[in-house]
């Protein structure tokens, strides 16, 4: 079961995000689905990609420690030198801020809406955003709140403001980890126009070396879109390991750039006309059998029943 929740980034970029409604929590309340016969097809009822733009991606592969403070302090240093480098966009990795265990979310944690002070992180990530005036994928870190954790991207605009409403300009999805080995996603995000989708994650030792480069590609070529994703680097202290290898793959699977499992930042230039252009060469989205089946957006409604009930 999924919630849409559709974000607007500043100066032609927008973030379109489905999140699972067990797994995330979004930063507003989340609308109730619709009904099953209400819902658009996302085979058949395909948005139109908006106008093509070019923009520079900076996927910052960090060092995370035990340290909050330290590991805010360094994502802070990184953001910077990639809005010195000149990167519209600056993705963080999944879970920046602590370590990657179980034992840690609980104990690193934050609430986000609890007033001055109770969350560095995510008031560092606004005033990183503002101060360089980049569009900023923060990543994700442990969210506290009703008294339940949660695996929590926040995304922010140039202005430093949380964003929270869609623009018809240009669109990129947001996916956490996990969320990558499920097609029907990334297949809803394509539907709706979707040009980039920005998977921050943390695949250990027996997943990534298998499966990290395989999923990015395949879900790059399912939606005919740009995939970016983000780890943290490899840490040579006991507990969880990542596989690193932060990555970014054009729309027709190639790798574009990618990493080791070193602390560093991995830089794309993306022109965002590649989408429309392969789109157009192979027209998947509009080949796919409705008669045999459907994958349906269960937020978005259909266009069909809407002119029926205004009519």
């Amino acid at each position: 079961m999924s919630v849409s929740m559709l974000i607007p980034l500043v100066q032609g970029l927008a973030v379109g995000s489905l999140i699972g409604v067990a797994a995330r929590r979004a930063s507003c309340r989340l609308p109730a689905l619709r009904p099953m016969a209400s819902c658009a097809s996302a085979t058949t009822n395909v948005i139109s990609t908006p106008p093509a733009q070019e923009i520079k991606v900076a996927l910052c592969q960090l060092p995370v420690g035990a340290n909050k403070a330290a590991n805010i302090a360094t994502a802070r240093i990184a953001i910077e030198e990639a809005a010195t480098a000149g990167a519209d966009l600056v993705v963080l990795p999944e879970m920046w801020n602590c370590p990657y265990s179980n034992d840690s979310f609980p104990t690193y944690a934050e609430d986000v809406e609890g007033g001055e002070g109770q969350s560095p992180s995510t008031s560092m990530l606004a005033a990183a955003a503002a101060d360089n005036r980049v569009v900023l994928v923060g990543g994700s870190i442990p969210e506290r709140a009703g008294g339940r954790l949660y695996n929590t991207c926040f995304v922010y605009g140039r202005d430093g403001r949380l964003l929270g409403r869609h623009r018809k300009v240009g669109r990129l999805g947001i996916g956490i980890c996990y969320d990558i080995r499920f097609p029907e996603l990334a297949m809803l995000y394509a539907a709706r126009g979707v040009q980039l989708i920005v998977y921050p994650g943390a695949f250990n030792m027996t997943t990534g070396p298998v499966h990290w480069e395989l999923l990015q590609r395949a879900r790059a070529v399912d939606g005919q879109l740009f995939v970016a994703t983000c780890s943290p680097a490899r840490s040579e202290e006991p507990g969880y390991t990542a596989w690193g290898h932060s990555t970014a793959v054009g729309p027709f699977a190639e790798i574009l750039a990618t990493t080791d499992e070193k602390p560093g930042i991995v830089y794309c230039e993306m022109d965002l006309a590649q989408v429309e252009q392969r789109r157009t060469n192979m027209p998947l989205q509009y080949q796919k059998r409705a008669d045999l089946y459907s994958l349906l957006d269960l937020t978005r409604e259909c266009k069909r029943c809407h002119q029926l009930t205004d009519s």
